[in-house]
């Protein structure tokens, strides 16, 4: 453990809150230590227009050497590789292992449902497409995650350790616990048909602090990182039902190959959006609601299912290895990286396998203090922020910051008063000048002006006193809240969440199995016959296609149990067209029957007036 004695109280917090990670079934990686990881890479570096250059070879890397910092040219990556796939025998004898060993069959993984049951047709056409994708893009390939495997079962043999980072935190009154978990390697899409691979992982847990009136730490809030959530969504208040804990020890969940944290045990949608199809996204989104509008189908309570994000399942069950307090396997001693150590702070580079992937999924992550390009992570150098807490006073702190900002509106009124005071004996001196000015046809220029200054105070003062009686609520209000908290008031646990995690399920689905072989086989299926309508039925090219598209969608709506809301939009689009049609084939008649209607009721209307 590298905690000097000036270091002993935040040793001893990290201690007191370090969490418990419960993964799911079939994991193959877990947090481990760094020194093993590089010891067991090598080093390399791609230039620009220069070929790919290793500088050092797998066994003569350390911390030290890695943290010594390079000077490179711009545009220039430089990557950890930590193993090399494995041959085609290998491979073969890895999955005889995994198939006929009882080892192997009771480390196998289940994924249950299907996940493209659990999503409608247009989420399964991108991700067909997203699958073409893998191979014209970089990718780490399949058998590097087994390799991985392998040689991470190795070390672990060696020496079992389970590891963290810490990492305390003061800012603005409030004691930051960072808790750093690096993965050997991310098998989200070779283990667990998830969105990448890639050598390397770090993730990371924090817990927030503050003092109470005794000088004692105490919980309030806890931030779980999670694939595309941020802000307020990340964390959770410590007495919220949601957070669980086993005595102080926040309880985390651990996607399957992924390693995002949760706070429930489940399985969890993840719909990824690719940049170059959100502007189609946001278009999709203003058209359907117009729609939804005009025909009066708005449902709030359906979910908003979107036509141009692919759908993956990150699998968080909690039923395999637990590590933490009280569990199955224990965290070792913890090491501290704050201040930041050479290793954390003089590389820049990734931590594993630079895969050429240019929308950067494929590639490895960069160390705890810097992203990809390079830059300080915000969850570094801002970690109050990165949870959208840099807005949140400190419980012991809110009740005064309270009173203070009802005292300093207080003031803000008296200045306002002051001003309306001035301003309003201005406008009345304008007053008297202006009523002194009529008749006065030499004046007229210098009336003008004194019009328009009076026209400019008006809109002034009307301002002003608005602010002055929106100051007076606000401060109102400000005097109760400061007494509520005064009484130990909190606001709801769940009042800052826009967008919450939340656990998919299998129940809309109406026949399991079917359902999910469905799912599997639409794209291709349709695919299929639009090539069999081509070759052998040209002639009925349109027909074909539209009642094969018709089939799908009848089929989709019987296997998600929403045949009548089918049915129900179908009419509502059939008696569209068919106003339309009317409209267009008798529109002169309609339109003059219409004016003669209104000509009719302004005639009536205009003459009943004069009785």
């Amino acid at each position: 453990m590298n905690a000097s004695p000036a270091n002993h109280e935040h040793v001893a917090l990290l201690r007191r809150f370090e969490p418990v990670l419960r993964f799911t079934h079939g994991e193959r990686f877990f947090p481990m230590d760094v020194e093993r990881y590089v010891n067991n890479s090598s080093f390399w570096v791609q230039r620009p227009n220069q070929p790919t250059e290793r500088v050092y070879a797998q066994g003569e890397l350390t911390l030290d050497r890695l943290g010594q910092g390079r000077h490179e040219p711009f545009d220039s990556i430089q990557y950890l590789k930590f193993i090399d796939p494995l041959t085609i025998a290998e491979l073969a004898s890895y999955q005889l292992q995994q198939t006929l060993t009882r080892e192997g069959r009771e480390q196998a993984f289940h994924a249950g449902a299907g996940r493209l049951a659990r999503v409608g047709y247009g989420s399964r056409l991108l991700d067909a497409l997203f699958s073409f994708s893998l191979f014209v893009r970089g990718r780490v390939p399949g058998d590097t995650a087994a390799a991985a495997a392998l040689r991470y079962k190795q070390m672990q043999a060696e020496k079992e350790q389970f590891q963290y980072y810490g990492r305390v935190v003061e800012q603005e009154g409030w004691l930051v616990l960072q808790y750093w978990y690096f993965y050997a390697f991310n098998n989200w899409r070779s283990g667990f048909s998830g969105v990448n691979d890639h050598e390397a992982d770090w993730e990371m847990v924090c817990v927030y602090l503050y003092k109470d009136d005794q000088g004692e730490w105490q919980p309030e809030w806890t931030g779980y990182a999670s694939h595309d959530f941020d802000g307020d969504d990340l964390r959770r208040r410590w007495d919220d039902p949601e957070l669980q804990k086993i005595a102080q020890h926040p309880v985390v969940y651990v996607g399957a190959g992924s390693h995002a944290s949760y706070y429930h045990p489940g399985e969890y949608l993840t719909e990824l959006e690719l940049p170059l199809l959100t502007p189609l996204s946001a278009f999709w989104l203003r058209i359907r609601s117009v729609w939804e509008r005009l025909l009066r189908t708005e449902d709030a309570s359906r979910p908003q299912e979107t036509l141009f994000r692919i759908p993956f399942v990150d699998y968080a069950r909690g039923d395999g290895l637990s590590i933490g307090p009280g569990q199955q396997k224990r965290w070792a001693d913890p090491s501290l990286i704050g201040p930041a150590p050479a290793w954390v702070r003089g590389y820049r580079g990734l931590w594993g396998l630079w895969a050429r992937d240019p929308i950067a999924g494929e590639n490895a992550p960069a160390g705890p203090m810097y992203d990809r390009s390079g830059k300080v992570r915000r969850a570094w150098y801002d970690p109050l922020g990165w949870a959208g807490l840099d807005k949140q006073v400190p419980p012991n702190r809110a009740k005064d910051r309270a009173r203070r900002r009802q005292h300093a509106i207080e003031q803000r009124q008296d200045a306002l008063k002051i001003t309306i005071t001035e301003k309003n004996r201005e406008l009345r001196d304008l007053g008297i000048e202006a009523e002194a000015m009529l008749d006065q046809p030499h004046m007229k220029e210098l009336h003008q002006q004194r019009q328009a200054r009076i026209a400019t105070l008006t809109r002034e003062l009307d301002a002003l006193r608005a602010q002055l009686s929106v100051d007076g609520s606000l401060r109102e209000v400000l005097g109760l809240h400061a007494a509520r908290l005064g009484a130990g008031y909190k606001v709801g646990v769940r009042a800052h969440i826009r967008r919450s995690h939340h656990p998919t399920s299998a129940t809309g689905l109406r026949l399991g199995r079917i359902a999910e072989i469905w799912a599997a086989a639409s794209i291709g299926v349709v695919l299929l016959a639009f090539v069999g309508i081509v070759l052998f039925a040209r002639q009925y090219l349109l027909v074909g296609v539209v009642a094969m598209l018709g089939i799908v969608a009848v089929v989709e709506a019987v296997f998600r149990g929403r045949l009548g809301w089918l049915l129900s939009r179908i009419t509502n689009a059939l008696a569209l067209a068919a106003t339309l049609v009317l409209l267009y084939q008798f529109f002169w008649p309609l339109l003059i029957g219409l004016i003669i209607l209104a000509g009719t009721y302004l005639l009536w209307e205009n003459l009943r007036e004069l009785n």
